[in-house]
C-alpha cells in the first residue's frame, strides 16, 4: 500500500497528477477564480513532504497560497499538510481519503454541523462497515421510492401545504396532477428565450455560515452513506441560487448568486427522498426535514432565505417529415430514464436535456437560462463531453464558443427559425 506523507500528497495522487501537472492546474485555477496565490514546483515539493529539504519545519504557509490550496481541494491547509488519518479494518474511523470523491461533502458537513474535522468521514465509514448490506439496502430503498406515484406525491403535498394551487393538466379523459406549485402569472407564458426577454442578473451576497441541527446533520450523513455504497456521482460544483424572481409574459427578471452543489444535496434535495419514503411506508405524516426547511408556503416563496437551487426542464420537440413507415409528419419528444449513478431522482423518467442552472466558466455570462439550455443540448443530445461540468478536466476558456459547436448545434444556429426556445412556465 502506498504511504503518503501528507493529505496534500494523497489528494494530488488521487487526481492522477504529477507535481508538475498540479502546479499547472493551480496556475489555471488561480487565473479562473481570481486567486492571488501562486505555487511553484519546489514550493509544492516541500509542501507535500510536510518539511523543508533540510528536514526543518515548514513554518507559516503564505496566506494567499493557503487560500488557493483550500479553494482547490476543499480542506483547510492544516488538514492538507497533516499526515492522512487511517485506521485498520477492526473498525473505527478512516479519513476522507477512503471516499475521496466525497471529500468536499465531508468538509462542508463537518463545518455545518459543528463537528471536528474528519467526523463526517468517520460516520460514513461506520455506516459502511457492512458494505454489501449497504448496497442491498440502498437498492431496496431506491426500488421502494421508484414505486411511489406522481398522484400520491401530489396529494401529500397539497395536504401538507393546505393548497390546491399545484400544476395540473386535463386532456380528453386524462387528468394529471403534480406537486409543482404554480401562480397564475407563472403559467402559459409562451416567452421566447432571447436576450431581450432574459434579465436575470448575478449578485454577490454575503455568505451566511450554514448550521445544521442534529436531525438534519444525521440525514445528510445517511445521504453520503448511500452515495458511497452505491458509488454515485457526487461532484461539488457551483450552482446558481435564486435570490429574487419575477416571471411574466413580458420577461424573466430576478437575481441569482452562486452556491455549491454539496450544500443543496445535503439540505433541500433531501426533501424529495423523505417524501417518497413517507409515502412508501404508509406513514404519510413524518416530514421532519420538510418541517425544518420548508414548513409553509411563506418558506416556499422566500427564495432568498433558503437554498433555492434547481435546473431547467426542457421538453424537446423535433419536427419530423412524413415517413413511408412511420406515417404522417409529426414531432419526436425526447424522454429518458435517469441513471442509477446520479444523486437525485435516480431511475425516474425525465425530459432531456435536463440540467442544473450553473456557471460553466463565467458566472456572470452564463447566468442566462438560454445558456444552460444550449450547454445541455450539446452535452445530452449531441454528445459533447467537454461541456459536462461533472466530468472535470476541461480547459477551454469558452466551451460554448461557436467555433467549438457540434455539427448539429451549428446547423441549428446557422439559419433563423431552425430552433426555437420558449419559456412556457415557471
Amino acid at each position: 500500500m502506498r504511504t503518503f506523507r501528507t493529505v496534500l500528497e494523497q489528494r494530488i495522487w488521487e487526481r492522477r497528477l504529477t507535481l508538475e501537472e498540479f502546479v499547472e492546474e493551480a496556475e489555471l485555477y488561480a487565473r479562473e477564480h481570481r486567486e492571488p496565490g501562486t505555487l511553484g514546483l519546489r514550493h509544492l515539493q516541500r509542501l507535500v513532504a510536510g518539511r523543508r529539504s533540510a528536514g526543518e519545519s515548514l513554518g507559516q504557509v503564505k496566506a494567499s497560497t493557503a487560500r488557493l490550496l483550500e479553494s482547490m481541494l476543499g480542506a483547510t491547509v492544516e488538514v492538507l499538510l497533516s499526515p492522512p488519518v487511517e485506521h485498520g479494518p477492526a473498525g473505527g474511523a478512516v479519513g476522507a481519503s477512503a471516499h475521496s470523491r466525497l471529500a468536499g461533502a465531508f468538509e462542508w458537513l463537518d463545518g455545518a454541523a459543528g463537528w471536528l474535522s474528519g467526523s463526517s468521514a468517520a460516520k460514513v465509514s461506520i455506516g459502511l462497515k457492512l458494505a454489501e448490506v449497504g448496497v442491498l439496502q440502498g437498492q431496496g430503498q431506491r426500488a421502494r421510492r421508484g414505486g411511489v406515484g406522481r398522484r400520491q406525491v401530489a396529494d401529500v403535498m397539497r395536504r401538507y401545504y393546505r393548497t390546491n394551487d399545484t400544476f395540473g393538466v386535463r386532456c380528453l379523459d386524462l387528468d394529471v396532477q403534480t406537486s409543482v406549485f404554480m401562480r397564475a402569472e407563472w403559467s402559459d407564458i409562451g416567452l421566447p428565450l432571447d436576450a431581450g426577454n432574459e434579465r436575470l442578473a448575478l449578485v454577490q451576497r454575503p455568505g451566511a455560515a450554514p448550521a445544521l441541527d442534529a436531525g438534519c446533520a444525521e440525514a445528510a450523513v445517511q445521504r453520503l452513506v448511500m452515495a458511497a455504497a452505491l458509488d454515485v456521482r457526487f461532484a461539488n460544483l457551483p450552482l446558481y441560487r435564486l435570490a429574487e424572481i419575477d416571471v411574466t409574459a413580458r420577461g424573466i427578471g430576478g437575481t441569482v448568486d452562486v452556491g455549491s452543489f454539496v450544500e443543496y444535496a445535503l439540505t433541500m434535495d433531501l426533501l424529495e427522498a423523505e417524501l417518497a419514503d413517507s409515502v412508501a411506508s404508509g406513514s404519510g405524516a413524518l416530514h421532519p426535514l420538510r418541517d425544518k426547511y420548508l414548513p409553509d408556503m411563506d418558506a416556499v416563496l422566500d427564495v432568498a432565505g433558503r437554498v433555492c437551487a434547481g435546473g431547467v426542464l426542457s421538453l424537446v420537440a423535433i419536427a419530423r417529415p412524413t415517413d413511408p413507415f412511420r406515417g404522417a409528419a409529426d414531432y419526436a419528444l425526447i424522454v429518458q430514464t435517469r441513471s442509477d449513478q446520479v444523486v437525485n431522482a435516480a431511475g425516474k423518467l425525465a425530459v432531456i436535456p435536463k440540467g442544473f442552472h450553473q456557471p460553466l466558466t463565467d458566472p456572470r455570462a452564463d447566468v442566462r437560462i438560454g445558456a444552460t439550455l444550449r450547454r445541455e443540448l450539446e452535452e445530452e443530445l449531441f454528445g459533447r463531453g467537454d461541456v459536462d461540468a461533472t466530468a472535470g478536466g476541461s480547459r477551454a476558456a469558452s466551451p460554448m464558443h461557436p467555433g467549438r459547436w457540434s455539427a448539429p448545434m451549428r446547423w441549428l444556429e446557422d439559419e433563423a427559425g431552425r430552433m426555437r426556445m420558449e419559456c412556457t412556465g415557471f
